[in-house]
Order: C-alpha cells, then sequence, then structure tokens
C-alpha cells in the first residue's frame, strides 16, 4: 500500500466506533514487497509453526511456507468467506497439509505453539493483542507487523527500507525475586537478585552478605539473558561477574565467568562456573544490614 492508501484505510477505520475496532479489521491484504519483508524479518528455520492473526486470503503464510519447505501454520479470521478461499487455495496451491485456515476470533487463538506471529491489524486491536501475546507465547516466538507498532513495547528491529516492518522477540518472565549460590576458594556465597522488566528492559540490583551491588549491561533476547555485576566479596575481593543463561519458567541454567579486579584492571585469575538461579517470592535482599559500612 501507498503511504496515501495507508491514510485512507486509517480514516475509514477512524470512523468506525470503539466498539467495532475492539472486534474486526476491515481486511486490506499487504502489498507483496511488504510481505515480503516480512518473511524475510521472520528468518524462518525448519520446524517453524507460524500463525497470521487476521489471516484474510493468506498471503502472507503461503509467502512464508513457499520460503521455507520446513515451516508449517494456520491462519485465522472472522470473515468465513475468506477463510473458505484462503483454504480453497491451500488446496490449489497442494499446501493443505501444511497450513489449515480457521474461522475464528485473534482473540481465540491458540498461541502457546506459534514460532512466528504474523499481523497487520487495526492498530488498537494489536495493541489489545499486545497482552495475550506476553501472556501465552513462549519466550523468543518472534512477533511481525507491517507497519504499526505495539505501543510502548519497542520492538527489537525496524525495517525502514519502505513503510516499517517491525519485529519483537517475546521476553522471558525475569521480573521479581532470584537466589542462587557460587562457590569460590571453598566458601558458598549467596546471592540474593532482584530484578525489574518492562518487556525486554531490564535492571536490577543484587545482595550477597552484607553488600548490595547493581548489575549492568543487562540483555534480554527471547529466554537468553546475560548480564555483568562487580562485587567485593569476603575473601575473594573485587570480583566482576559476567552471567549468562537461558530462562525456563522459575529456573535459569547458564554459567558465569569471574575475574579478580585489581586497581581497577582484569587479573589473569579467572573461572567459569556452573549457574542455576531459581525464583522466590521473597528475598534476603531486604533483610536488615547493620551499620557496618562495606
Amino acid at each position: 500500500m501507498r503511504w496515501w492508501q495507508v491514510a485512507a484505510l486509517c480514516a475509514s477505520l477512524a470512523a468506525n466506533t470503539v466498539q467495532a475496532q475492539e472486534r474486526f479489521s476491515i481486511f486490506a491484504g499487504s502489498s507483496p514487497e511488504a510481505v515480503e519483508r516480512m518473511v524475510k524479518l521472520a528468518e524462518l528455520r525448519d520446524g517453524d509453526r507460524v500463525v497470521d492473526l487476521g489471516s484474510g486470503d493468506g498471503r502472507i503464510i503461503f509467502t512464508a511456507l513457499d520460503a521455507h519447505p520446513g515451516v508449517r501454520g494456520w491462519g485465522v479470521d472472522l470473515d468465513p468467506k475468506l477463510v473458505k478461499e484462503a483454504t480453497a487455495e491451500a488446496q490449489k496451491r497442494g499446501l493443505a497439509e501444511r497450513v489449515q485456515f480457521l474461522h475464528q476470533n485473534a482473540f481465540d487463538a491458540d498461541l502457546s505453539k506459534a514460532d512466528v506471529i504474523f499481523m497487520w491489524l487495526w492498530p488498537e486491536v494489536m495493541y489489545m493483542l499486545r497482552a495475550k501475546i506476553l501472556r501465552e507465547a513462549r519466550p523468543g516466538t518472534r512477533v511481525v507487523t507491517n507497519i504499526w507498532d505495539l505501543g510502548s513495547w519497542k520492538p527489537d528491529y525496524i525495517d525502514e527500507t519502505a513503510l516499517p516492518v517491525n519485529l519483537w522477540r517475546v521476553p522471558a518472565k525475569v521480573g521479581g525475586y532470584w537466589n542462587w549460590t557460587l562457590p569460590m576458594s571453598g566458601i558458598k556465597h549467596n546471592y540474593a537478585a532482584v530484578f525489574e522488566q518492562h518487556f525486554q528492559q531490564l535492571e536490577g540490583v543484587v545482595r550477597s552478605g552484607d553488600r548490595r551491588g547493581v548489575f549492568k549491561n543487562l540483555e534480554l533476547h527471547g529466554a537468553h539473558i546475560s548480564f555483568s555485576l562487580d562485587m567485593t566479596l569476603d575473601g575473594e575481593g573485587l570480583i566482576r561477574h559476567h552471567f549468562s543463561g537461558t530462562v525456563d519458567g522459575d529456573r535459569i541454567d547458564g554459567t558465569v565467568r569471574t575475574v579478580l579486579i585489581l586497581k581497577g584492571e582484569e587479573t589473569a585469575e579467572r573461572l567459569e562456573l556452573p549457574w542455576q538461579a531459581t525464583r522466590s517470592t521473597t528475598s534476603a535482599y531486604f533483610e536488615p544490614t547493620g551499620l557496618v559500612i562495606r
């Protein structure tokens, strides 16, 4: 679509009542060029299952399946005529075993099995679907939209070669309290961490013994998390930690590289340890510290 067509569509949709916006988006198929860019941005892989919320005539799903023979998928749409036409087209193309089109509301679609979610709906509808995606889709699921974004959930990547095509990766749920133990020099050091999360953006603080520190360089890509920490540990000195792991529900499994810091510089004393963190409902971070100044 050209910019003036998009503007005309917006004006038409805006004239509808809010009630209508919550339930229905008029079908206006994405241009072939936009569809190709959406599919390319999804970086499809063998075994991926893709879903198009508001699949219309099926053009996005068909392009995805044509681009990668190892992909399967389904589309959902409120218009039974479009569902019927897309189903017939799938049979004509010999894709009936790899794709299914359902007469269904996008808010009732099962997103738990999707690896990629395509959308081009009225912006308010996509915004309302955001909560469903974050609740149901697995961490790492790619979400690709044409033109419209998802509000304050900023894309991980934007293809701006023409009208925007946006990509998100559903972030794991990390916000809250986490505990772990690291053995060094025969001493077990306990860590009580507090993470605050806004979509894929993280901040965090931690306590070990009577000392507290701030996490730096936090990154969350789907289920993969990494961050660093400089903290003085009893019997060890100032230790730089580099954490890297995978979030799996209430566990994080990975490794931590530790380096001794002397006079502001990393030394050759390096150690790599397995790292396993568990989620908790309470945190020792908030327990009394006393008057000892560290």
